[in-house]
């Protein structure tokens, strides 16, 4: 994680919010400090990636102990840290997406984005298949309700934008 952190400041990030402190939660989606602090909004879709990454792994290397499943999941998610930071990625939630003004996010939210990974990661492990399902379906409805986004909003507006979901998640 210290790597990927130091890799953003090379990318361009900031440590921290540069309004120069740090919240442990920040919760206006629309608004300069979104992805700047520890946890905001999108930290529900960081739990859902590391129940679905410990479900992927567990399938595809089942064999493997949970510490090296766990290993490979962090990877994973820094790795998707790192090119969800690249000005490239910036620019299509910008075009595609509600994140109009992302910037892409601060070395310490990219760090708490890997540590609500590793809780969902480790939550899946310990938690009956109904229960992780009905987390992740819970934790992307509250999102999808409560700032019109989710994580599965997200991957659609990226790959295929639909203008009707980008007009209801905008309010109008």
């Amino acid at each position: 994680m210290v790597v990927s952190a130091i890799s953003l400041l090379f990318l361009g990030r900031v440590a921290w919010c540069e309004c120069g402190y740090v919240k442990l939660w920040h919760g206006e989606v629309f608004s300069s400090e979104n992805s700047q602090h520890v946890s905001d909004w999108y930290s529900p879709s960081h739990l859902v990636h590391g129940i679905l990454s410990y479900g992927v792994l567990t399938l595809l290397a089942g064999t493997l102990s949970i510490d090296r499943r766990a290993t490979i999941a962090v990877l994973i998610e820094e790795a998707w840290e790192l090119l969800e930071n690249t000005d490239t990625m910036i620019d299509r939630y910008r075009e595609t997406t509600i994140s109009l003004g992302y910037y892409g996010d601060s070395a310490i939210n990219s760090v708490g984005d890997v540590c609500f990974m590793l809780m969902g990661f480790f939550l899946a492990a310990r938690l009956p298949i109904w229960a992780s399902v009905a987390l992740v379906i819970g934790l992307e409805l509250a999102a999808g309700i409560v700032i019109r986004d989710n994580l599965t909003l997200n991957v659609i507006m990226l790959i295929y934008p639909f203008e009707a979901i980008k007009t209801w998640q905008f309010g109008s």
